[in-house]
């Protein structure tokens, strides 16, 4: 396997750095982080560089809040500087990074993302009938630095480059030896990179044709639920030893045909439809960002970016009905809107959605999908293959 050599004195070059910046601050050109950043530039820039030349950086710098949108999760906000730090990392380390991915790999990848990652699982669900959702317990809180240590040292083999990535994985703990602080572009480029190994023992060892995974959340698909029974098995034995991580409560296993829940949607053969708690979850967004424009709290431009990207998930899903009764019960119609603003795109849609058209409900919304006993627990044999980490 190919290893990069030296390559960190190309992080804290001068045009890398700028880059890093320009990267790091899009978007928020107005934040008082980014103007108290830009306002002294060269001098900032500067002590970037010397932290990373003297190895020894500013790092750590967190500001922790909580999140309950869709489950509840620590985010821990880095300081801008260090933000840019980030960037600049991952401007030269990203596509090393990246190199071993599967295909079928779809978080934090140039080209890929969620959007196409439903479009293939409709795919594979229109040619398998039976598939196997899984996804990792405490996934970023569970990644073991020293094995992250010894995957990276598989495609770096410059020191420097392996202990800043070490120094960045010191600032937090979940527990000791463990956890990627969520909310780092570096964590989630190093929690993709965690699995890659996995994916192509998944392909390559267990023959797994029907694979596809967003970052922690991955889907096998065979011809048969013993097929996946047995993958199961070995999967779990495979992440427990190799990687210390366990499989989260509530495997599904069922027929394509019943539909996948994925990323927000419910991806059948022939549709996809919004998940419930994802039209809730849209519901509850749109009142809160409607009252903070009302209040004078966000701008016009800000409720136009949030509102865009609320268009998006829900345009990519069979729910017209939704959108219709959405923008109805939202009066939307009531703002005077230029074309191209999201709301003139939501009151568009209104319109052209007909009055008679309306959702039906889907047979799948009573339905339970099984799990698995806790007698298909697999015991480890010991045997070591030529994909493990260690």
């Amino acid at each position: 396997m190919k290893r990069n050599g030296c390559f960190y004195e190309d992080i804290y070059l001068y045009p890398n750095l700028c880059d890093a910046f320009h990267k790091a601050s899009k978007g928020r050109q107005n934040d008082p982080e980014v103007v108290k950043f830009r306002k002294n530039f060269e001098v900032n820039i500067d002590a970037l560089q010397k932290g990373l030349r003297d190895q020894s950086p500013d790092i750590g710098h967190y500001t922790y809040f909580v999140v309950r949108d869709p489950k509840t999760r620590l985010i821990c906000a880095a300081s801008f500087p260090e933000r840019v730090l980030h960037h600049a990392i991952m401007n030269i380390c990203g596509s090393i990074l990246d190199a071993p991915a599967i295909h079928d790999s779809y978080a934090c990848r140039t080209g890929k993302g969620s959007h196409l990652a439903v479009k293939r699982t409709q795919f594979l669900a229109n040619q398998y009938q039976w598939f196997l959702k899984l996804d990792i317990r405490k996934y970023f809180d569970s990644i073991d630095h020293n094995i992250m240590l010894r995957l990276l040292d598989r495609k770096i083999k410059d020191q420097k480059v392996l202990l800043l990535l070490g120094k960045i994985m010191e600032t937090y703990h979940s527990t000791n030896g463990k956890g990627l602080p969520i909310g780092n572009l570096t964590s989630q480029h190093l929690a993709n990179y965690y699995l890659c190994y996995f994916d192509h023992w998944i392909k390559e060892q267990r023959e797994v044709k029907g694979y596809i995974r967003y970052m922690d959340d991955f889907i096998l698909f065979r011809e048969s639920s013993e097929m996946l029974k047995a993958d199961l098995n070995e999967i779990q034995k495979y992440l427990h030893t190799y990687l210390k991580l366990t499989i989260k409560p509530g495997i599904q296993l069922n027929r394509s045909k019943k539909g996948i829940p994925f990323l927000g949607y419910r991806v059948f053969p022939q549709k996809v439809l919004l998940l419930p708690s994802s039209k809730k979850r849209f519901i509850h967004k749109l009142v809160k960002y409607e009252l903070k424009y009302e209040q004078g709290i966000w701008s016009e431009e800000i409720l136009s970016k949030h509102l865009t990207a609320m268009i998006a998930f829900i345009a990519h899903a069979d729910s017209k009905g939704f959108q219709r009764n959405t923008i109805q019960r939202f009066g939307v119609s009531s703002y005077g809107l230029e074309p191209g603003d999201p709301r003139r795109q939501l009151e568009q849609q209104r319109q052209e959605l007909s009055v008679s058209e309306s959702e039906q409900q889907q047979p799948w919304q009573h339905e339970q999908q099984p799990g698995l006993s806790a007698g298909l627990r697999p015991q480890y044999s010991g045997k070591k293959n030529c994909h493990s980490p260690g």
